[in-house]
């Protein structure tokens, strides 16, 4: 008997929109907040300022989150995240719409946004293989980052179109009400997660200790979060912080912006759409290859001025980079026990996001002190790209990992 789709699985739906929702009010969060320290502030130290009050604190929260995921129901840990931020971006709306912003209320209301993605992040993250089949896990993965990449080029869309056609006040309002859309499908009442797993009565502090030896026994899960720190770290922090600067000292607009962001978008939502449907058997060496692949690219990346290469370029960037994470991700979630899974995720979560604001900031420092933005990210690419050689040198158990999964072994309510 074939077993049913995961698009019959009402709860993978329901998650699926609200991580699209939730992306998308968060880019657009982004994007708008970047684009106003840009043109109003007119400071590049300012925007690095604000970008690691947004990260740093998801870099310190992370593994109480993972703790927190373990403990009580995924679900209503992400919807009482996301109606919050909803709630903080409304009082951003406010306060920009009465001309009482400022670069610290941002930062105020960027470490909150931080610090509630770091409960949401392990959660979100460890929630598939609680909702779809074992045999599925691979494919919901894809298909969950593809919405979210949906979310990713939907968000710079519309938030350069709101400010290009009116202003970065309206562009907040737009964000506030996608946001708490994001809230109404994590709804706990509408979604079936079951019951939460670690039911072993012990402190936080042991469920912190009980995580990091599971991790540190595991070569393979090391292995992978180097790869994620390389990615994150040497590539697209130091291009995600690059791209406005580039922008802005190549002449552009909000709508130059966007397209670039889009392009991003649009290339990990393709390789999204392919790793849904193709089956990635070996999984470690595909990861290794798509974070070399992308160090490549950031080379290149770093020295171009047109910005419709640039563009181009981002494309590939996003095309390589679902490459890295999905197969891993697919890979722990089959073979993580259930009971510490959002303890390994926030740790997985924090290489893949915490070491932003490194990034940030080590650019910020070097631009301020009068390096070119095309030489920091150079020396950035080159860098990681020295690092994933060995990687793929030494990472013996990382490089051979595979999937056996044939069929379903988990039967979860739909």
């Amino acid at each position: 008997m074939a077993q049913p789709s995961v698009f019959q699985n009402r709860t993978f739906i329901f998650i699926l929109i609200a991580g699209f929702l939730a992306v998308m009010g968060y880019t657009m969060f982004f994007m708008t907040t970047t684009w106003y320290v840009i043109s109003e502030l007119g400071s590049v130290e300012s925007l690095g300022i604000v970008l690691i009050a947004i990260t740093v604190p998801r870099l310190v929260m992370m593994v109480f989150g993972g703790v927190l995921a373990d403990r009580f129901k995924k679900t209503t840990i992400m919807f009482s995240t996301s109606l919050a931020q909803g709630i903080f971006l409304f009082i951003i709306f406010l306060l920009n719409s009465t001309d009482t912003m400022s670069m610290w209320y941002l930062v105020l209301f960027g470490m909150l946004f931080g610090t509630l993605d770091a409960f949401s992040g392990p959660a979100s993250a460890s929630l598939i293989p609680k909702i779809v089949q074992q045999s599925q896990i691979q494919q919901a993965n894809a298909f969950y980052q593809g919405a979210s990449q949906i979310g990713i080029i939907a968000g710079p869309i519309l938030a350069g179109a709101v400010m290009e056609a009116s202003n970065v006040t309206t562009g907040y309002f737009t964000a506030v009400i996608v946001v708490f859309l994001s809230a109404f499908f994590m709804f706990p009442p509408f979604l079936k997660e079951g019951e939460v797993e670690n039911t072993v009565k012990q402190t936080p502090l042991k469920d912190l200790q009980e995580g990091f030896s599971y991790i540190k026994s595991s070569s393979f899960l090391i292995t992978g979060i180097l790869v994620l720190i390389t990615l994150n770290f040497f590539a697209f922090g130091a291009i995600q912080i690059g791209i406005p600067i580039l922008v802005e000292l190549h002449g552009g607009s909000p709508i130059n912006l966007s397209y670039i962001e889009v392009s991003l978008g649009v290339g990990m939502l393709l390789s999204s759409v392919i790793i849904g449907a193709v089956k990635i058997t070996r999984r470690g060496i595909v990861s290794i290859i798509g974070l070399l692949a992308i160090l490549v690219v950031a080379v290149t990346f770093s020295q171009v001025s047109n910005l419709y290469v640039l563009a181009g370029l981002a494309f590939f960037i996003g095309f390589f980079m679902t490459f890295v994470y999905i197969p891993f991700f697919s890979s722990v979630h089959e073979k993580i026990d259930g009971r510490i899974m959002g303890r390994v995720m926030s740790v997985i979560f924090l290489a893949m996001n915490g070491f932003d604001p490194i990034a940030y900031a080590g650019v910020t420092l070097f631009v301020s002190n009068g390096f070119a933005i095309q030489n920091i990210m150079l020396a950035f690419s080159i860098t990681g790209l020295v690092i994933a050689l060995i990687i793929l040198w030494k990472g013996k158990s990382y490089r051979h990992d595979y999937s056996d999964v044939q069929e379903a072994e988990m039967k979860p309510e739909y």
